[in-house]
């Protein structure tokens, strides 16, 4: 299946983010536009990561950083025949010319790629609430691999003896139980009237007797 619809170039398909749904999206492409140039910017390290798994990389259960990533760069290009560009973020849309602008972190050059079909998956960004000391080097946000480094280094260095979870959704709670898996004293704070809201309050209230 073909996008060329007569023209004499390729189709250039462009999706900005490479975790689950810009990777999935990039191997359906591939499937359905067999001659497609692919380009897919993500703008960390990693691309099609088990972020489910994060929590229990922090606590040791999980004990290889590798282990949580599903697809390398190197093996998406190999089998989807897709251009992998991590570290590289998309800073702007120049809908006129069809091009997106991109600023590749591993060098600090910026350059425009062109495009005849633009995917837009990047994701989302951790809720930071306006609150004093928010940017404090004690406070961490936990979305990507690098973020659970981080807070991974903090808690192998410092030594920190009690920690305090805002949300307590799935990534939530299993954060409070790998950091008391490690020792810490855990208080978890949730702005609902219980954890888990996919839960009847029947059921969330066997998880908030757990201990």
């Amino acid at each position: 299946m073909s996008m060329n619809s007569g023209s004499q170039h390729p189709a250039t398909i462009v999706i900005v983010g490479g975790v689950a749904g810009g990777a999935s999206c990039a191997a359906r492409m591939r499937r359905l536009h067999e001659d497609a140039q692919i380009i897919m910017f993500e703008r960390g390290e990693h691309i099609s990561f088990a972020s489910c798994g994060i929590s229990y990389y922090l606590s040791g259960e999980i004990q290889e950083r590798r282990k949580l990533l599903i697809q390398t760069p190197e093996r998406f290009n190999a089998r989807f025949n897709v251009d992998v560009r991590t570290r590289s973020e998309v800073i702007a849309i120049h809908r006129a010319t069809k091009s997106v602008e991109v600023l590749d972190h591993k060098t600090g050059q910026q350059y425009r790629q062109h495009y005849d079909k633009l995917v837009l998956s990047p994701g989302a960004a951790p809720v930071r609430p306006p609150l004093p000391g928010i940017d404090g080097k004690r406070v961490f946000f936990l979305r990507s691999i690098e973020d659970a480094d981080r807070i991974k280094a903090y808690v192998q260095d410092a030594y920190p003896r009690s920690a305090v979870v805002v949300g307590g959704g799935f990534i939530g709670l299993e954060m409070a139980e790998g950091l008391r898996n490690l020792g810490l004293d855990v208080t978890l704070v949730e702005m609902a009237g219980q954890v888990m809201l996919q839960l009847d309050e029947e059921l969330a209230e066997f998880v908030h007797q757990h201990q």
